[in-house]
Parts: structure tokens; sequence; C-alpha cells
């Protein structure tokens, strides 16, 4: 188990500190829903989060198979419903993979990023979108 403390500082401004490591997370309400915009919104945070663990996944397959992933860059996009209740409704990911567009493991890497806890954990109404970009001699 880990355990997280999250002290409301007011003005819709949270500050996040990771039990283990002490690292500090800030999140703030995003300009559409009463906030300033200053940092992540705890649905940034969701959506950073099954972009960051699917990269996960894949690095900890790919080491297992000595393959480098470094440089792999994945970009989420979130979108929120416009009918209440207010909702993460599609998340659209572009993962660029610097390996070649026929290496052998293509399958194996996609179909793992797709195992990642934070994409088992997600709502089945959350319509994601996978769009992958490999590159590389």
């Amino acid at each position: 188990m880990v355990e997280s403390i999250i002290h409301y500082e007011g003005d819709l401004h949270c500050r996040v500190v990771h039990g283990p490591s002490k690292c500090i997370i800030e999140t703030d309400a995003p300009l559409d829903n009463n906030g300033r915009g200053e940092a992540f919104s705890p649905t940034d945070l969701v959506a950073s989060a099954l972009a960051s663990c699917m990269a996960t996944i894949m690095g900890i397959v790919a080491k297992r198979k000595g393959l480098a992933l470094e440089g792999m860059e994945i970009t989420v996009r979130k979108l929120m419903s416009a009918d209440p209740p207010r909702r993460i409704c599609k998340l659209d990911l572009h993962l660029r993979v610097p390996l070649p567009p026929d290496h052998p493991e293509r399958t194996m890497l996609e179909t793992s990023a797709l195992t990642c806890p934070v994409h088992h954990s997600l709502h089945p109404d959350i319509e994601i979108v996978l769009l992958w970009e490999w590159y590389g001699a």
C-alpha cells in the first residue's frame, strides 16, 4: 500500500505529497471549471497516469527483451464530457516508439501497453484511442 497526503491550500489548489518519496505534485482546477489552470488538474493526472503507465509497462517488457525504448514519447489528449456529470469521456494517445515499424516485438509491446494497471482501472465508458507511430531504422 502506498499513501499520499493531499493538502488543500485554498482557491481550488492542492499540494500532493507522495509518502515513500516525499515528491510533491501540485494540482489546480482547470480554467473551464472555476480554476486558475496553474498546474495539472486531477483529471489531467488521470490522463497522464495512463500514458506514463503504458510507457512503464512497455519499458519493463523492453528491458526484459534487451530493447531500448529511450526517446519514446506519448502525447495524451483528454476530452471532458459536455453533459453532466463532469467526467473524462475520451483519451487520445499518440505513441511514438523509436523502433522500426516491422520490429518483431511490435505486437508484444503494443499488447503490453494495454495491460497496464491504469488502463484496467479506468471506467469502460472512457473511450481510449491509440495512434501508434513506429520510427527508426
